[in-house]
């Protein structure tokens, strides 16, 4: 496979808030201390609410491709996560973060296929090889209620 590369631009704004873009992208976040900690501001996306995200939405994608080549059929896909910020030796660290994802298929017959689509795409998550914090999956399927005329 080839090296691809990401190219992100910070532009620092006042106080404790930045401006993320690309040159490849349309829209720029606000980026900032999280109000957990001094000079913190509340509302505005922090680095850890980014590594978080990362991590949901590298799985949602994983997870997108591989229930295509299993031709596995649902109807929504939703995903919360939670990272835990932790202190070890003396460091600040994400050391977990937890994937909640919700999965709503389209037979009920597909629950096991669907099940091990979900643990091949934890596997497979690249953002996940690329941390060192642990990440669990705790996955909920649920399939359609058909209505019969």
């Amino acid at each position: 496979m080839e090296t691809h590369v990401y190219e992100v631009n910070l532009g620092w704004q006042y106080a404790r808030l930045g401006q993320l873009s690309s040159p490849v992208l349309t829209e720029s976040i606000k980026v900032a201390t999280p109000p957990e900690f001094p000079k913190g501001m509340p509302g505005v996306w922090s680095p850890e609410h980014l590594l978080v995200a990362a991590v949901a939405g590298c799985f949602m994608t994983t997870f997108l491709a591989i229930a295509e080549n299993f031709q596995l059929d649902f109807d929504d896909f939703d995903c919360r996560a939670v990272g835990k910020l932790d202190k070890i030796d003396n460091t600040l660290m994400i050391t977990e973060v937890d994937l909640f994802p919700e999965l709503l298929l389209t037979d009920e017959s597909d629950v096991e296929k669907a099940n091990r689509v979900l643990q091949k795409a934890e596997k497979a998550c690249l953002i996940t090889h690329s941390i060192r914090s642990t990440v669990f999956m705790h996955p909920t399927i649920r399939t359609a209620v058909k209505e019969y005329d």
